[in-house]
């Protein structure tokens, strides 16, 4: 009931700019262009956890754009889901690029001969008409859930409904997109404010679950991009992503979890183990010579900002 008031009255009583705060407009051209106005780049947080997924931001969280994502987060300035949700959707699209997708549909005769590992039995669970992961369905916008309390607290979700803006606006100029809200709390978690990225990691170590029917739907899709409204730390992205990956997991037992953590880790500079590497490369290698790429390759994400020093470009 509260959102739906809250919706009423944006249309009825003058609005405020949500960055600045002047008068009679929901978002003013010079905050409108501090937050869409340049191109959304790759930002990594520094220390970068293992397992985080690619991630494109719209803008820094910083003045104007800080300013808007409180007021529509924390004081319900519901209107604003809009140019955060095309903020949003720039950030999408600036991360396809680093999405690869798997060309056949159905098991092929290489793809089954390639998992028996020559003229050996099958590994267990596959080529038990379990289809690979498609790719040829629209992109599926996952966001990061809020806990009930605070969407009871706040009257709405506010990953949600940017994502749900973001995917309009994705359909709109050409991209068939879909918001996929399959993730959800499977515990509770601490409160994130004061705790290190180290004490976020393991504060949210197996917090999220995908939901039951979720998995197949997720890997029907096969493009999938984990959406919310601020990463910090990437803690919660990086959790998001593994359960994402034992989702899928459990339908295409042929994925190596550990070897899709393994190669983001591979490729955000973490250290691994000689074993770890040897596995991640077999594997990765099965899938490329079937002319497929793991669920790892088919997993980025998207915000509408992070804080300034985690883009690239300000980054040595």
């Amino acid at each position: 009931m509260r959102g739906w008031w809250q919706d009423l009255t944006d249309l009825v009583l003058p609005a405020e700019c949500g960055g600045c705060g002047r008068p009679r407009t929901v978002l003013c051209p010079e905050c409108r262009a501090a937050l869409s106005g340049a191109a959304p780049r790759r930002v990594r947080p520094d220390p970068e956890p293992p397992g985080l997924p690619v991630v494109h931001a719209a803008a820094p969280y910083e003045d104007e754009v800080r300013a808007t994502l409180l007021a529509h987060k924390e004081r319900g300035a519901l209107t604003l889901a809009r140019p955060l949700g095309t903020a949003l959707a720039g950030a999408v699209r600036a991360g396809l690029g680093h999405l690869r997708l798997p060309a056949p549909e159905g098991l092929s005769t290489a793809w089954d001969g390639r998992l028996r590992g020559g003229n050996g039995p099958l590994r267990p669970g596959v080529g038990q008409g379990r289809a690979p992961l498609s790719g040829t369905g629209p992109l599926l916008l996952v966001p990061l859930p809020s806990s009930r309390r605070a969407v009871r607290a706040r009257g709405h979700d506010p990953a949600r409904r940017i994502a749900l803006a973001a995917a309009g606006e994705l359909r709109r100029t050409g991209t068939p997109a879909r918001v996929l809200a399959v993730l959800r709390q499977r515990r509770a978690v601490a409160d994130q404010a004061g705790l290190n990225s180290r004490q976020r990691l393991d504060n949210l170590a197996g917090a999220l679950e995908v939901a039951a029917g979720g998995a197949r739907l997720l890997a029907s899709g096969g493009r999938v991009v984990l959406v919310d409204d601020l990463m910090t730390t990437g803690a919660s992205m990086t959790e998001a992503a593994r359960a994402v990956r034992a989702a899928v997991a459990e339908i295409h037992p042929y994925v190596d979890v550990d070897a899709c953590v393994a190669e983001a880790g591979e490729a955000t500079g973490e250290r691994m183990t000689e074993a770890t590497t040897v596995d991640t490369d077999r594997t990765q290698g099965a899938w490329e010579m079937a002319g497929m790429s793991g669920v790892g390759d088919m997993i980025c994400a998207a915000v509408v900002a992070a804080p300034s020093d985690s883009f690239e470009i300000n980054r040595n």
